[in-house]
């Protein structure tokens, strides 16, 4: 395994990458988000190929993807909601066909800031990096408009899943990543058993740390929606507890002795 922590937030302007960029961005009931956030990245990354995924039980979101029109831009609508994460592995697997060379994973409700996309990938292309997690919970790290109950829950979960799959990264679930193709690649493969929901992340770093890939962390800025529909579930919220035994166990055979 190889670990690596990062404390820097560049502040670099947009730039045009060398390597090929894709972002995939779950989505539901996102309507009143999407265009805006589309144009942000684009503002970003201009050249970025773009996948939403829509688990929306309604075509508002479709419809706004598809009135906006961007060549760059795909959106694949579910008929049920498969959780988040089988949304990022359906998108990262379109991203591939795509030839895109690092992907990035982002919310679809401004919690994660465009702006630090281009930071995230030359700090995950500088330090070779196959996954760059934006951590909200590095001293830098600033978490805005988050109730006290979310944040005690979130804080209480994120030190048992570090006391129990013990990656030294602080953040387990959030779901601002940067990711190498090769990364991606071994997520399909291998990723996607355990849960569909938020419990997917955990399971991803998991698979990728112990699977001797490079993985580190770096600051953010997070900031809770202010429109739109929380996609988390008390039911979610259960099965990723449940989810969490089943990392567990897989950490458990992936150090086994051979």
């Amino acid at each position: 395994m190889v670990f690596v922590q990062t404390k820097f937030m560049s502040d670099t302007p947009p730039t045009s990458l060398s390597l090929t960029t894709g972002v995939v961005i779950p989505a539901f009931l996102e309507a009143s988000n999407i265009e805006m956030l589309l144009k942000e990245i684009q503002k970003q990354v201009p050249a970025a190929k773009i996948v939403v995924v829509d688990d929306s039980p309604d075509y508002d979101t479709v419809n706004v993807v598809k009135e906006y029109g961007h060549p760059n831009v795909t959106i694949i609508h579910r008929t049920a909601k498969g959780g988040r994460g089988s949304a990022v592995l359906e998108g990262m697997k379109t991203l591939l066909g795509l030839d895109c060379d690092r992907i990035i994973e982002m919310d679809a409700d401004f919690s994660h800031p465009p702006s630090q996309i281009c930071p995230l990938l030359k700090e995950a292309s500088e330090r070779q990096l196959d996954l760059l997690v934006a951590s909200r919970y590095l001293p830098e790290s600033e978490i805005h408009k988050w109730s006290l109950g979310r944040r005690t829950f979130s804080i209480a979960s994120n030190h048992l899943a570090r006391f129990l799959l013990r990656v030294p990264i602080s953040d387990y679930t959030n779901g601002y990543r940067v990711y190498s193709r090769v990364a991606a690649e071994n997520i399909l493969k291998h990723c996607g058993k355990l849960g569909s929901g938020f419990i997917a992340l955990s399971e991803i770093l998991v698979n990728l740390a112990y699977r001797g890939f490079r993985v580190g962390e770096t600051p953010t800025i997070f900031t809770n929606r202010v429109r739109g529909e929380s996609s988390v579930s008390v039911r979610e919220i259960r099965s990723a507890l449940i989810g969490l035994g089943r990392i567990y166990l897989l950490k458990r055979r992936l150090t086994a002795p051979q």
